[in-house]
């Protein structure tokens, strides 16, 4: 696919890159070219500043996908990186200015991830101790990975990456949903961000919304329909000029 848009695939909280690993193999079939950066898991400002720094440096359009957390990320991080053509959300969140992730997920009446959530303890740079997160692994599957097989939930229990309560806290940005397209895959059986706060979230940002079975990780369980809206969106963006 000459002169293809790059895909930036950010992944969310208690997660890594290789949680894209389905869908970056059928988009490297097809000769797209993508990346999966490791989000720093620090806070919505630190984190969607490092997710801008590494999409600016890529020559030509970019298609910004996010997953969970990841969507916030995106959704802060294109506002600063004007070669960013479109969104996509997947199972994401998709905050409006001035909103705090904590506060929009205990509002779920969907999410469970709030009552297997461990609260752990680091040492921030200032040299204060500051508070992160993890998912109980007793309680992972059910609220974070429900349509993965158990052993492959259990290792992703198992190399889970902790994230920061300032991802919860902070407020966000003005979100680029406001003026660059957007798609959003809500996943059915979400209980980690909610399918009801998902869908409602892309349907305030105007995205258009695909409908799929599966709990939260849906790119790990359905990659297949995640990568056709990646797709999708990459084909209608395809004449954008970068900044447009």
């Amino acid at each position: 696919m000459n002169g293809a848009p790059t895909v930036v695939l950010v992944h969310g909280a208690f997660a890594d890159g290789s949680s894209w690993n389905g869908v970056i193999s059928r988009l490297q079939a097809m000769g797209v070219p993508v990346t999966a950066p490791a989000n720093p898991l620090r806070g919505i400002a630190a984190d969607s500043a490092y997710v801008a720094s590494v999409i600016e440096q890529i020559e030509g359009p970019v298609v910004a996908v996010g997953h969970s957390y990841g969507g916030a990320v995106i959704a802060n991080a294109a506002s600063r990186a004007d070669n960013v053509v479109g969104l996509v959300f997947v199972a994401a969140f998709a905050p409006e200015e001035g909103e705090r992730l904590g506060e929009v997920a205990a509002a779920s009446k969907d999410a469970i991830l709030g009552s297997v959530q461990v609260a752990r303890h680091y040492p921030a740079a200032n040299g204060d101790e500051a508070v992160e997160f993890t998912i109980d692994p007793a309680g992972f599957r059910a609220a974070f990975a429900a349509y993965v097989p158990a052993e492959q939930a259990a290792a992703m229990a198992a190399t889970q990456r902790p994230v920061a309560e300032l991802a919860f806290s902070e407020p966000s940005g003005r979100p680029a949903w406001k003026d660059r397209p957007s798609w959003a895959v809500v996943a059915t059986g979400d209980r980690a961000a909610g399918t009801d706060v998902t869908r409602s979230m892309a349907e305030r940002a105007g995205a258009k919304i695909t409908e799929v079975a599966g709990s939260h990780v849906i790119m790990v369980s359905q990659p297949e329909a995640v990568t056709n809206v990646i797709l999708e969106a990459m084909a209608a963006v395809a004449s954008v000029p970068v900044g447009a």
